[in-house]
């Protein structure tokens, strides 16, 4: 899955999306997504494949049950395996879920 795709399948929850930040954020609760890691490796001198971890965020007020459980749908609708972190940041006074997602892609198709 890339990034149009994966941007598609967050929009089917009715939330917010944006990639990596907004610059004026909408009302809560909202999802970002992110890459935070991308590795590529093969033989022979070209890389095979890519596997990619993506964050998808949701930024909320209060722990947002509904929300999560939109999110989960949508992935588990798919068959895509995730782990779930979650933090309260002070300083903004927000709620956080951070959703774990890897996809590996082969690039060389024989």
């Amino acid at each position: 899955m890339d990034e149009a795709a994966l941007f598609a399948l967050l929009k089917t929850t009715g939330l917010p999306v944006a990639y990596h930040h907004y610059i004026s954020p909408p009302s809560l609760p909202y999802i970002i997504y992110l890459v935070a890691e991308a590795d590529a490796w093969g033989s022979d001198e070209r890389n095979e494949v890519l596997s990619k971890t993506y964050l998808v965020e949701l930024y909320s007020k209060n722990k947002d049950l509904a929300s999560q459980r939109k999110i989960e749908a949508v992935f588990n609708e798919r068959g895509i395996e995730y782990g779930l972190i979650e933090a309260y940041i002070e300083s903004e006074g927000l709620y956080q879920a951070v959703y774990t997602i890897e996809f590996i892609e082969k690039l060389w198709r024989d």
